[in-house]
């Protein structure tokens, strides 16, 4: 697993995915900070965090399009599948490889509570609640466009398909509303990512939402190792 991740970590920063994806979300966390935040001269961070999720369904998708589906596209995959690795090493790999470059997206959500102290006092609790619901939340968003990108070797396909899957995962408040058979609907709530998330900027500390984006994680990359090894004895 530690030579896939290397191999994924230099390929972000040799290309220019790592430096746009970390571009775009710095300005974009930057905007929402300076006007959710500084131009009402307070140190909560709420309005911040809560602004940043529709921004992940759109820029998580762009950050793995290419994890496997250029594998395909490059014909490198059965290299990959006749390695003497394990296929859940290789999946893990490039999972974690695409979790750290999203951490250290994240981390400027840290810098800007450091900014704030300068300012006044900033409830760091709060801070921290909220930093590990947008890693947790960033967790599952890319094991589920990883999953999506070992479904077609077409980067740009994998990218609209990650997309169309997290907003659907981002509209699923809005699906179950709409839904007037009771207990579909009561199922499609108990799978909001969107209300999971927001219970942690409103204050509330909840446990088993972060056990709910971990096992989301956990599904999702075991599909991602099933499609592998589907191939492998295809």
């Amino acid at each position: 697993m530690g030579a896939i991740y290397r191999r994924e970590m230099g390929a972000f920063f040799s290309s220019a995915i790592a430096y746009i994806f970390l571009g775009v979300f710095f300005a974009i966390s930057g905007f929402f900070f300076v006007n959710s935040t500084l131009a009402y001269a307070t140190t909560d961070l709420t309005g911040t965090f809560g602004s940043i999720f529709l921004i992940l369904v759109f820029l998580i998708p762009l950050m793995t399009m290419k994890l496997f589906s250029e594998e395909k596209r490059q014909r490198t995959e059965q290299g990959l599948l006749t390695a003497p690795i394990g296929l859940t090493s290789i999946v893990l790999g490039k999972y974690f490889a695409a979790l750290t470059l999203y951490t250290i997206g994240i981390s400027i959500f840290l810098v800007f509570g450091l900014i704030l102290e300068f300012f006044g006092t900033v409830a760091w609790a709060s801070v921290l609640s909220n930093f590990v619901a947008l890693f947790f939340l960033g967790a599952a968003f890319i094991a589920v466009t990883l999953f999506v990108s070992t479904l077609t070797e077409n980067q740009v396909i994998s990218a609209i398909l990650g997309f169309l899957s997290l907003l659907v995962l981002y509209l699923m408040d809005s699906i179950a509303s709409a839904i007037s058979v009771e207990f579909i609907s009561d199922i499609l709530k108990t799978l909001s990512f969107y209300s999971r998330y927001n219970e942690f900027v409103t204050g509330l500390f909840n446990l088993s939402s972060v056990l709910f984006f971990v096992s989301v994680a956990v599904v999702f990359n075991f599909l991602s190792v099933r499609v592998f090894e589907k191939r492998r004895w295809s």
